[in-house]
């Protein structure tokens, strides 16, 4: 899964959890990525890769552990693609890039394009499968749509009231979450095309996650409530932001993954927090504040994608800049 063009802007969380803008633990290590930022990101699940949409030479593959540059990864030869969606596969096989209307699938061995389609709709959020077979499209046309990546065509149209702009499929592509502007957030089942269980939030579901596990889901609404939820029950086992801070402020989440055995949650918020969540009890582990160029100006750093390694965790922000969190 990955970010798709939204907006940072410093907000609170719940003063009970976070005491907002500033707190946290500065990155071990930080590295340019992008010298002028970037319009989305996304980081692979063993946090080996991170594709990256910048704005000054459009797609490329990174590996993470040295930092450097794998492949250009642009729809158009000669030209700096403006990459509005990337995603991995869960095995690490192949990824895929999307702009606004076209869709690429890379092949990670080799960094070489093995498809290329056009969209039904404008791309605001992307998953992709196993094997680089299917990709979960969230669309502006108020669908998501499952569609054949390597063979073309839709398999599946999911029908929302808004535009979707957050998508996450589960690793066996059983599940499909989605959020909408219409406030909802929204499992699916891929196969029979109908809803399992739908969370209705107080704005815009920007953020969805599932954990590997298929046992738990976090969404999140737009300066909204924040939640882990069961797939099974649909029932909300824990909030992790809400209202009651002295201001009525709330935080506002670009980015969740949970880790590998679905015990934590990662969370990264447009102001530049990350947080580490115990995803069975909901409680705050740890909390970081992402590097910024310029600490004291006005500009807020997102934090577009999130990553479990070894012994380390990487948050990817809005300027460009890779962060080790320990």
């Amino acid at each position: 899964m990955g970010i798709t063009f939204r907006t940072a802007g410093c907000a609170l969380l719940s003063s009970m959890l976070l005491t907002g803008c500033g707190s946290g633990d500065k990155p071990d290590k930080h590295v340019e990525y992008a010298v002028q930022g970037a319009y989305s990101a996304a980081i692979s699940p063993s946090a080996r890769f991170a594709a990256l949409g910048s704005f000054n030479h459009g797609g490329s593959l990174w590996n993470i552990q040295q930092h450097e540059r794998l492949y250009n990864w642009n729809h158009k030869a000669g030209d700096y693609s403006i990459i509005a969606a990337s995603a991995f596969s869960p095995d690490e096989l192949y990824a895929a890039t999307a702009n606004q209307q076209d869709l690429v699938l890379w092949n990670l061995s080799n960094g070489q394009p093995e498809g290329f389609w056009s969209s039904p709709a404008e791309i605001l959020g992307m998953d992709l499968s196993a094997n680089g077979d299917y990709a979960l499209l969230g669309l502006a046309d108020h669908t998501a749509v499952y569609f054949d990546v390597k063979n073309g065509g839709v398999m599946q149209t999911f029908r929302h009231d808004a535009r979707v702009k957050a998508v996450d499929l589960s690793g066996d592509a059983l599940l499909a979450l989605t959020g909408s502007d219409a406030y909802n957030a929204t499992l699916w089942d891929v196969q029979g095309n109908k809803v399992l269980h739908s969370i209705k939030f107080g704005n815009v579901v920007d953020t969805v996650a599932l954990s590997p596990n298929n046992q738990l889901a976090f969404s999140s609404g737009s300066l909204d409530r924040a939640v882990i939820w069961s797939t099974q029950t649909g029932e909300t086992l824990h909030t992790l932001s809400d209202n009651r801070d002295l201001f009525g402020k709330r935080l506002s989440f670009l980015s969740a993954r949970f880790s590998p055995d679905s015990s934590q949650l990662l969370t990264g918020s447009a102001s530049g927090s990350v947080q580490l969540w115990d995803a069975a009890s909901g409680d705050l582990l740890r909390s970081w504040e992402i590097h910024r160029r310029d600490p004291y100006g006005p500009t807020s750093t997102g934090a577009y994608a999130l990553g479990f390694g070894e012994g380390t965790y990487y948050a990817l922000g809005s300027n460009g800049i890779l962060n080790e969190l320990k």
